[in-house]
């Protein structure tokens, strides 16, 4: 260990000083505590060894201003003076141990060994910490500083019962920060239940949020509960959030102020204890000015706000999503699969415009489709691309070399074209499509009805 021994006493600081150099330590001796202190924080030592009466200053001013100018090491006060009242104001300072004067060898070296022992316990502890840490975030990679600035956020807010909104776009890991924010929290035994609020037709909505009563509507032949108290105790997510219907909004804001809900055909309310988060590739200030979306709801969702920046804007991050994503894959496949370099130069190369989840989607592609293993760059197909920004990657639509008739055949073929290009990137998916074009899917259903007729 490294020790700073301060003290005015010429005899004892020799004398002291030989005693921890035959005890294996690193011994460093100051007469005046002013030049002791700024030795202290100039240099790293593991333990001070402070006198308590000292001209000039005394320890227990040493100590404190130690510890408010950020000092570390574990101090240990020495005095012949004062007993247990000295002892008790020493540890009420910060002090981690005191030795009356005179002391023995022995007791000096095994108060020293305890605060080893004490430091090395540390260490195991935020060792195994950091471990849980990255245990709890296993499917997050936060390398570049946006992210581990997300993840501040997210633990810092974990274990509150605070709403927090998270944003960003399709694809950027909003629900997998959602669920890291429950893992982290209280109510990480309790249920976690996910509604995508875009994917579910209008009419079933409030049914599926709320709950109904046999005999509410036409079908509903007995009674059902709704997710928001299968929820019950635990946390849920709205995500997309900016594709509930406005009252709909209505009917959520109750919740939240009161903590209860009406299921559909019921007169009564039912008390419920559910914390909630939300989450939106929309921007919402925007829905509030265009009246699609309530101000109060908003205010009361947005009492902690986490933005995920897009893939292409934390490149940090691509090293470990593409390691974590390939050895997912390997583990799914039985297969032992290897990226070459020229593969991995093709990834790096493309924006990744739909986020995470593109990234994902082509990984897997190219695994199914490599049977030895090995992806190179060839693997990628039209997947290997030159950098793209936002705008450049909306290409104009190809409506040939006449112009159409009417500015409405115009915009109906630059839509049909746009649809077509987000079904392609989503392999058909439909929802994931909608997420793409930023439109809810009971729009993107409208759409593709209104382009086959």
């Amino acid at each position: 260990m490294r020790i700073l021994v301060v003290d005015d006493d010429l005899g004892l600081r020799d004398s002291l000083t030989l005693i921890l150099q035959d005890g294996g330590h690193d011994v460093v001796a100051e007469a005046d505590p002013r030049n002791g202190l700024e030795r202290a924080m100039a240099d790293t030592f593991d333990v001070v060894l402070s006198d308590v009466r000292m001209p000039e200053m005394d320890g227990l001013e040493f100590l404190r201003q130690y510890r408010q100018r950020g000092g570390t090491a574990l101090v240990v006060m020495m005095s012949a003076y004062g007993g247990e009242d000295a002892a008790l104001a020493a540890m009420q300072e910060g002090a981690y141990d005191y030795l009356p004067k005179p002391f023995r060898r022995d007791e000096v070296l095994l108060t020293l060994r305890k605060a080893e022992e004490r430091e090395q316990l540390k260490g195991r502890v935020a060792s195994l910490e950091a471990e849980l840490t990255r245990a709890k975030h296993r499917d997050i990679v936060a390398d570049s500083p946006a992210m581990r600035r997300v993840m501040e956020l997210a633990t810092l807010v974990a274990p509150h019962d605070t709403t927090v909104l998270i944003t960003g776009e399709s694809g950027t890991g909003k629900e997998v920060v959602a669920r890291a924010i429950h893992r982290m929290s209280p109510r990480r035994e309790a249920p976690f239940v996910a509604l995508n609020c875009g994917a579910i037709p209008e009419n079933l909505l409030e049914s599926e949020l709320f709950g109904h009563v046999r005999g509410a509507f036409t079908g509903a032949s007995a009674n059902k509960t709704g997710l928001i108290e299968d929820a019950n105790g635990g946390t849920m997510l709205l995500d997309e959030i900016g594709d509930l219907p406005l009252p709909l909004q209505v009917k959520l804001l109750r919740v939240l102020q009161e903590g209860e809900v009406r299921r559909v055909g019921e007169s009564g309310v039912r008390k419920v204890d559910v914390r909630f988060l939300s989450a939106t590739a929309k921007n919402l200030e925007s829905a509030i000015t265009s009246g699609e979306f309530r101000e109060d709801l908003f205010y009361r969702l947005n009492v902690v706000h986490i933005h995920i920046a897009p893939l292409r804007e934390r490149p940090e991050d691509l090293d470990g999503l593409v390691a974590r994503l390939i050895e997912r894959e390997s583990q799914r496949s039985g297969r032992n699969l290897q990226l070459t370099p020229g593969a991995f130069e093709a990834i790096k190369q493309r924006a990744w415009l739909g986020n995470v989840r593109e990234l994902e989607n082509a990984l897997e592609r190219v695994a199914v489709l490599s049977p030895d293993g090995v992806i190179d760059a060839d693997a990628f197909g039209d997947e290997r691309r030159g950098p793209r920004s936002d705008e450049s990657h909306r290409r104009a639509p190809d409506i040939g070399s006449r112009p159409p008739t009417t500015l409405k055949a115009a915009l109906d073929e630059a839509e049909r074209q746009a649809i077509e290009l987000a079904l392609d990137a989503a392999n058909g998916n439909r929802v994931e499509a909608a997420k793409i074009l930023g439109v809810s899917l009971r729009t993107l259903y409208y759409k593709l009805k209104h382009l086959a007729a």
